[in-house]
């Protein structure tokens, strides 16, 4: 059923939920997972002196992140791609699974409510609202 699965990574718990679903799904159908992390540096652009050193750090925490699901995925026996790539997010998760011949996709969600989804908006929601494959959410997990 699926042959490449891609689970995008921010580094938070809510990613590491979906990580866990992702590895499982491609042990199970002896996929290939693909771990994608995107940093936005148009966020960045209006700072002045320390655009550059911001965008390195997230490029670093983003080989960090996705190096953590290579190395969760080889424990597991599951092949891995780590990607680090620039861009606003849910655009560049469309054109990765484009390229790479997608199946479906699985992301992390804060489950966030009312005004704190509206003002910081939601990757996971836009790419749910706009891929032409499937996408499996995945919640992050409270403490309660």
């Amino acid at each position: 059923m699926y042959s490449e699965i891609l689970v995008p990574t921010d580094g938070s718990p809510a990613s590491d939920a979906a990580i866990e679903h992702a590895i499982d799904l491609a042990d199970r159908y002896d996929a290939r997972l693909h771990a994608l992390y995107v940093v936005d540096g148009a966020a960045y652009s209006s700072l002045e002196a320390g655009a550059e050193v911001v965008v390195d750090a997230l490029e670093s925490e983003g080989e960090a992140a996705t190096g953590r699901v290579a190395d969760a995925a080889a424990d597991a026996g599951v092949d891995c791609v780590a990607t680090v790539a620039s861009g606003t997010a849910y655009q560049s998760i469309h054109d990765y699974v484009d390229e790479h011949g997608i199946d479906v996709v699985v992301m992390g969600t804060h489950g966030r409510k009312g005004l704190d989804r509206y003002l910081l908006g939601s990757v996971t929601e836009r790419v749910v609202r706009t891929s032409d494959v499937p996408v499996l959410t995945v919640r992050q997990p409270t403490d309660e």
